[in-house]
């Protein structure tokens, strides 16, 4: 049994109805987690949930915090989120460099697992900025500086090309297609399990003493479609093999 921490997979969407001359808003919140969530609890892994409003107060700030967990999953949350705690942001007073703890305790032994999304990456807008941090060079894969979304609204079928590697948990048959992924490039040394479009889109090495690995696309909606997160067997062995893999 490993223990997860998967920080993001929330948002709060808004929205503006016009009825004629009046008009009212309506908040909703909304979370992406439970298809990983359920993938990895269903192999016996203890899975902690930080959404992601609450990463900027509450993600781990040290490595004794992060000690809590073998493999941590960024999952549509932006460096941005991770790196301005709300007493640097709010009160402009010096506080801890999350990213660069987190960098230390991969490097140390720990397992660190980047899901796609628009904010993942590089992201919408180059938004989720990894690229500009010290994580990037955890990362098995290169970024790009731009906006690095593929967008693949009439669906795109991943091909395996490691499924003897225990990362992906002895998946095996066709995957169903995806809407989209993050377009990255694989460094030098990184073994790359399955494609999308010909980019990567499993990739794992190693780190020091620990190891990483990428997942380019969603594993929710609206990239993941339930055929793919919901309804396919190889979601929980694709996802519980990485986890497994990261965590030794």
């Amino acid at each position: 049994m490993s223990r997860v921490l998967i920080a993001g997979e929330s948002w709060i969407s808004q929205s503006t109805h016009i009825k004629g001359v009046d008009s009212f808003t309506t908040s909703a919140y909304v979370t992406g987690v439970e298809p990983l969530r359920r993938a990895l609890e269903g192999r016996g892994h203890e899975v902690t949930h930080l959404p992601a409003h609450l990463v900027p107060a509450q993600f781990p700030g040290d490595a004794e915090a992060l000690a809590r967990y073998d493999v941590v999953i960024l999952s549509d949350i932006g460096a941005n989120s991770l790196q301005l705690s709300p007493e640097v942001f709010e009160r402009g007073t010096p506080g801890t460099d999350r990213i660069d703890a987190l960098r230390g305790w991969v490097g140390d032994g720990g397992g660190l697992l980047m899901v796609g999304g628009y904010l993942s990456f590089t992201g919408f807008e180059g938004k989720a900025a990894y690229r500009n941090t010290a994580l990037h060079e955890v990362l098995p894969v290169e970024l790009l500086p731009e906006d690095d979304r593929v967008e693949l609204p009439a669906g795109g079928r991943p091909s395996a090309i490691g499924t003897g590697h225990p990362a992906l948990g002895g998946v095996t048959g066709e995957w169903p297609p995806l809407l989209g992924y993050n377009r990255v490039r694989p460094r030098p040394g990184t073994e790359v399990l399955a494609t999308l479009g010909g980019d990567p889109l499993v990739a794992v090495a190693e780190y020091g003493a620990g190891r990483s690995a990428v997942f380019t696309s969603d594993c929710s909606p609206h990239w993941a479609p339930a055929a793919f997160c919901e309804q396919w067997d190889g979601y929980a062995r694709v996802f519980g093999g990485l986890v497994e893999w990261l965590s030794r």
